[in-house]
C-alpha cells in the first residue's frame, strides 16, 4: 500500500515548500534537485480530476485552468512542480 505524505511531514521537511490550494489529495511527495530545498511534488492529472469532479470542468477546460493557474503561478525556488504520469 503506498504511503502519502502528510502537509506537517512536508512543513518538517522545508516550511517554505508552497501549496498549491486545493489539491492536497493530489501530492506524491517532494521532489529534490542539487543545490535546492525539496518541493512538493504533485499529480497533473489528478489536478485535472479534481477539477472536473469538483467543479464540474470539461477535460480540456481543467488542463487549461491547470497549466495557466496552478503550473504557471511561479511562487520563487519553493514553487510545486507538477508530474505527468
Amino acid at each position: 500500500m503506498e504511503q502519502k505524505i502528510t502537509i506537517d511531514e512536508i512543513m518538517d521537511i522545508n516550511p517554505e515548500a508552497m501549496l498549491a490550494d486545493g489539491f492536497d489529495v493530489a501530492i506524491l511527495g517532494m521532489c529534490v534537485q542539487f543545490g535546492s530545498e525539496p518541493v512538493v511534488a504533485y499529480d497533473f492529472n489528478k489536478c485535472v480530476e479534481i477539477l472536473m469532479e469538483r467543479d464540474g470542468m470539461e477535460r480540456e477546460e481543467a488542463i487549461d485552468f491547470v497549466n495557466f493557474n496552478v503550473v504557471g503561478a511561479y511562487v520563487g525556488l519553493s514553487t510545486p512542480v507538477f508530474i505527468m504520469r
